[in-house]
């Protein structure tokens, strides 16, 4: 979100009730309770681009091509299932896949070292709490953003 901000990206963001104020101070203009409300009913104007990081439903995933403007793009990072397309309006469907990349991170630890771009850290837990912390997550109890710490020697 914030590096859709720095490029003056107007910012629809979804989040459940335990998260929407996090997502909020994260820069988003407006949030979407997905818990409550379907995203493809609220969001009334076409976009250009739209970024799935979720695991969603074949269904729920097709149905966001409806809000993407022709010519725009869907970005899913949930590599199970791909981004769709329509091809007639030229909605791309792109499917995200994490590569290293020593200068793009060493930008944005920069950045982050100098407070330009901001991690929220809600937890740190010990690697040997991994089972706990999966557990968690599976509940869907995960309070953001989490930091598993490697055993010192």
């Amino acid at each position: 979100m914030q590096l859709a901000r720095e490029v003056r990206a107007h910012v629809i963001a979804t989040a459940g009730p335990r998260s929407a104020e996090r997502v909020r101070a994260a820069g988003a203009d407006e949030v979407i309770d997905h818990t409550t409300t379907d995203v493809t009913a609220a969001v009334t104007e076409p976009v250009d681009l739209v970024v799935n990081l979720a695991p969603v439903a074949p269904e729920q995933l097709g149905a966001l091509v409806t809000l993407i403007r022709d010519g725009g793009t869907l970005v899913n990072t949930t590599v199970w299932m791909p981004a769709p397309s329509d091809e007639e309006r030229g909605v791309r469907g792109i499917d995200l896949f994490v590569r290293s990349d020593a200068d793009q991170l060493a930008d944005l630890a920069a950045r982050i070292s100098t407070g330009e771009l901001r991690v929220d850290v809600a937890q740190r837990v010990a690697l040997a709490d991994l089972p706990a912390l999966h557990a968690r997550a599976g509940a869907g109890e995960l309070p953001g953003k989490t930091v598993v710490l490697a055993p010192t020697a």
